[in-house]
């Protein structure tokens, strides 16, 4: 088979590598899309340390069955899947609790920490458990059907603050929420939280084009943070409260201190983005002073049928960030330039096996 190979960091080769075997519990799969997730970008140039090479990279992804193992049941060759990017064990308690996302023994497809090597999609075949896949609808593109991760990503947070409300006897309907970060997770969360009925929705950026985007998929009102005082403008917009939730979707220390600082006493914070391993100036006293909670979110927990029937019904809109369906031989090019310095403008690059 044909795959895209980190063979060195910031090096890309497409390669002719042995097809996979499924074992008897997996399904061997024929990938048609994939997507180059802003994860694979920081593990393909070695900042993350999460992508050794060599490693076929890829998560993000689509496809049909092409064989099955003698204990894969419930699949036939010619269905079309997709599959969860973590590869759960299904025995610890977290996977009995249903948090497969919190799996101790959990591997991520197309990553190569310390601890092991998982291939992954940015190649024409790929095999994985059977336990893993779900079925796609008929209605659903591979392109769009590959973008289910990075949604259910955002649904997964949502769910979070919601199931934090209302142990507290509370809901989202109606409630004033922030969203900091307006990339391709802070437009598919405002897209969520629409879904959820919050209320107003404010979007905060540096880039003008990416809060029209995201005017345009369900904030109410959007901040450039570069030309004015966004904490002041969320109060503003709020009577003075703040807002009862901000979701931080960029994962760095400045802009967790303005969702901190958005939100009213006794609101939350959830942490999606992932960028920064520590924060050196967190502020404290606030967060203890005006009893936020922080809610962490990572992954997602059997959140994919939910979002594949929210993709498939246009409830969440997906094909405006899809940038280009490129073929896997351009994706050395492709890798460059969203690492370049401008690279940011580009929303969801996918890759055609």
């Amino acid at each position: 088979m044909q795959a895209l190979v980190l063979t060195a960091p910031s090096q890309l080769e497409v390669r002719r590598m042995p097809d996979p075997v499924p074992a008897e519990d997996e399904v061997l799969l024929r990938i048609h899309a994939c997507g180059i997730c802003g994860s694979d970008i920081h593990g393909w140039d070695g900042s993350t340390g999460r992508r050794r090479p060599p490693l076929i990279m890829g998560h993000e992804a689509a496809g049909e069955v092409l064989a099955t193992g003698p204990r894969a049941t419930g699949w036939r060759v010619g269905d079309r899947v997709t599959f969860d990017s973590t590869i759960s064990c299904g025995a610890c308690p977290s996977c009995a609790a249903g948090q497969v996302n919190l799996c101790a023994n959990r591997r991520v497809v197309g990553v190569a920490p310390a601890e092991y090597r998982q291939h992954g999609a940015f190649a024409e075949r790929l095999a994985l458990p059977a336990r893993i896949l779900y079925r796609l609808p008929d209605s659903l593109p591979y392109p769009e059907a590959a973008m289910v991760e990075p949604v259910s990503i955002a649904v997964h947070a949502v769910t979070r603050w919601r199931e934090a409300l209302r142990g507290r006897g509370e809901e989202p309907a109606g409630q004033p929420v922030v969203v900091v970060g307006a990339g391709m997770i802070g437009l598919l969360v405002i897209q969520a939280l629409r879904w959820a009925g919050a209320g107003e929705i404010i979007a905060i950026d540096l880039s003008d084009n990416r809060l029209e985007l995201a005017r345009r998929l369900g904030a109410t009102r959007a901040v450039n943070s570069g030309r004015e005082d966004a904490a002041a403008a969320v109060g503003a917009a709020t009577g003075g409260e703040g807002a009862a939730a901000a979701f931080e979707v960029v994962g760095y220390g400045p802009t967790l201190n303005l969702a901190l600082a958005t939100v009213r006493r006794g609101g939350a914070c959830v942490l999606v983005g992932n960028l920064a391993p520590v924060t050196p100036d967190f502020p404290l006293q606030a967060v203890v002073t005006r009893e936020l909670t922080l809610l962490g979110s990572c992954a997602s927990a059997g959140e994919y049928p939910l979002c594949l029937d929210l993709i498939a019904r246009g409830v969440i809109d997906v094909r405006p960030m899809i940038e280009t369906v490129a073929p896997l031989a351009d994706g050395p090019e492709w890798f460059a330039r969203l690492s370049a310095r401008d690279g940011g403008r580009f929303m969801k690059v996918i890759l055609r096996p």
